[in-house]
């Protein structure tokens, strides 16, 4: 009887590992995002990044623009460059468009990018933000490697030029077919291959520290306090030896 229950436990085990083994081999290799919380010239140009090309659109309602002195910007600095769809510095940031225009041109309105580095992870961002290609199938004439058939057009198109999405065929020794998948230059933008992937790596670093504006701060001071725990625990040490000293 146990032995019959074991075996319809197992049995049960591998139906649920195996369209979970099938997603995991479907998955995109990611790029390695160049995070570095500690540049504030990488997050400061993230910053501008987010502000003139991510705003427009999408929201960061939980994040206010004077979050961004903890990056060295003066609130005149935030003011004369960045405040664009707020009026005080104190002020969250708030997207440009309506959330009825949002419905009326894309069906919903666009998500909120407060934390999306930590929902999505900084590798996927990064990933994704490179994967723009031209697609005439798709309403907005792009698709995405990383997230197929994206409704979000290109935003960065004009930084990044346009990219074609190039299928090759491939047959192994043992006479099976696989196609490997290459983005190519087709249009060249403002900014050279290397300079685009150093914009995005500025803007997803800066999306890394809007998800968690205190994140450098803790850590800092998580380090301070593991210090004072380990000084601590000699001194009680010793203390310890010196009051059990006499006791045998």
């Amino acid at each position: 009887m146990k032995v019959c229950i074991m075996k319809k436990l197992l049995l049960v085990a591998c139906l649920l590992a195996a369209p979970l083994s099938a997603v995991a081999s479907e998955e995109v290799a990611l790029d390695r995002a160049p995070v570095n919380l500690d540049s504030r010239a990488s997050l400061q140009r993230g910053a501008q990044l987010f502000v003139n090309y991510c705003l427009n659109c999408h929201s960061a309602n939980y994040m206010r623009y004077n979050r961004l002195r903890d990056i060295g910007l003066s609130e005149q600095q935030i003011r004369d460059n960045l405040l664009f769809t707020a009026e005080k510095v104190g002020d969250t940031m708030q997207v440009a468009m309506s959330p009825k225009d949002a419905k009326a041109w894309f069906s919903a309105a666009p998500p909120d990018l407060t934390v999306v580095a930590r929902a999505r992870g900084a590798d996927w961002l990064y990933s994704y933000l490179r994967g723009f290609y031209r697609d005439d199938t798709r309403p907005t004439g792009w698709n995405n490697t990383v997230y197929d058939k994206v409704a979000m057009p290109h935003a960065l198109w004009q930084l990044q030029g346009e990219q074609m999405l190039k299928v090759e065929e491939r047959v192994d020794s043992h006479g099976n077919r696989t196609q490997a998948h290459q983005l190519v230059l087709a249009k060249a933008g403002t900014l050279s291959p290397a300079q685009y992937d150093a914009a995005v790596s500025d803007l997803v670093n800066y999306l890394v520290f809007m998800g968690e504006p205190a994140q450098t701060q803790r850590l800092r001071l998580g380090m301070i306090v593991l210090l004072f725990l380990g000084v601590l625990f000699v001194l009680a040490y010793y203390l310890k030896k010196e009051y059990w000293k006499d006791v045998h």
